[in-house]
């Protein structure tokens, strides 16, 4: 896999595990933001309020820099960690996967949790389409109308994404390219005089 790759999940999965008649329910969703991972939360307390617990882990980020894990009352260990592992394992990121446990009136047991935890995250994975997706790198330009050519001579040599353009007598462009190519993409812009190169933001 090359460095600005990364294999995440297509579309929301779900997945079901049972022991001792405790039931769990897993649900899978890709995710690129703390933001959407909170949304999805408050849906699924607010659906399945009368659960006993709603543990969940993700990570965000290319390099997997962004993690968390919530026991939501279970045993420490014993819940979010086996959810986390099954994300590690799969090598996933951008990705948030969440349990919801109904108790079936017989404990599990530590060793019991973590197996039932990490089953319900793993059957909501392999239900999954594993896709490998592409890091993009997204910059504006801004420059005069007569740079005109110049700027569009580099899009079409590099065969950029236009996200979105304002032509007038000062110009606006955005663009989003591959982030292997972004320096040497960045570079060619900033030597054109009077174009100024603003990076956005990664996706």
């Amino acid at each position: 896999m090359s460095v600005d790759t990364y294999k995440t999940i297509k579309a929301p999965t779900e997945g079901y595990f049972m022991d001792k008649r405790s039931k769990f329910y897993s649900f899978a969703y890709p995710v690129t933001s703390e933001e959407e991972i909170k949304e999805h939360l408050a849906v699924l307390k607010k659906k399945y309020y009368d659960a006993r617990h709603h543990v969940y882990a993700w990570i965000l980020g290319k390099d997997k820099e962004q993690y968390r894990i919530n026991d939501d009352g279970e045993p420490s260990g014993s819940s979010a960690k086996p959810i986390y592992g099954q994300l590690l394992s799969h090598d996933l990121t951008n990705i948030a996967i969440f349990v919801v446990r109904y108790f079936g009136g017989v404990k599990l047991g530590v060793p019991g949790l973590i197996n039932a935890y990490r089953s319900a995250a793993q059957d909501a994975i392999q239900n999954a389409e594993i896709i490998e997706k592409i890091v993009e790198d997204y910059y504006e330009l801004r420059y005069d109308y007569l740079m005109m050519n110049d700027v569009m001579k580099i899009v079409k040599d590099d065969s950029l994404d236009i996200v979105s353009q304002k032509f007038d007598n000062m110009c606006n462009i955005v663009f989003r390219t591959r982030q292997c190519n972004s320096e040497k993409i960045k570079s060619r812009f900033e030597n054109l005089l009077g174009v100024n190169v603003q990076f956005l933001k990664t996706v």
